[in-house]
């Protein structure tokens, strides 16, 4: 464990996940957790490939965060979960911010349902700026698509 600091008071940390503990992770995903076997498989794959970053505190894990590179050859974050008993304590932005550090290309996107009202205020606070809807994908609930501020400077 790290110890606390002032910039971090909250020993929140972020690192990438070892591809073992995938079942850890997907303990602190809602959906996964819930029996979705297909989201299992995917938090398995995503470990896999190296593509995840767990938020941990004293607690154990929190959060995590899949960053990939198949949207156009571009990085897209392509899933940002919070388990339920740490959200709204800064856990999503301070994987967004992991997620931006991190990401390799120029530009960075991510997408969320419009009735993901928790996820649109996280985008909004970090200064991501909507670029785009899409029908289709979940019936009756549009995908919102953001570009990262980075991309803009």
């Amino acid at each position: 464990m790290h110890p606390m600091d002032v910039e971090n008071p909250s020993g929140l940390r972020v690192d990438r996940v070892d591809p073992s503990d995938w079942t850890e992770v997907a303990t602190i995903d809602s959906v996964a957790a819930a029996g979705d076997r297909a989201r299992r498989d995917s938090i398995r794959r995503w470990c896999e490939s190296g593509a995840v970053l767990v938020a941990r505190d004293s607690s154990g894990p929190v959060g995590y965060s899949v960053l990939e590179y198949n949207f156009f050859e571009q990085g897209f974050l392509t899933m940002l979960m919070v388990a339920p008993g740490a959200r709204h304590r800064g856990v999503g932005a301070r994987l967004l911010a992991a997620v931006e550090a991190g990401c390799t290309t120029a530009k960075l996107f991510t997408s969320t349902n419009v009735s993901n009202h928790p996820m649109q205020q996280l985008l909004r606070r970090a200064d991501w700026r909507p670029v785009g809807l899409l029908h289709g994908l979940d019936e009756g609930d549009p995908e919102l698509f953001y570009l990262c501020p980075r991309a803009s400077r």
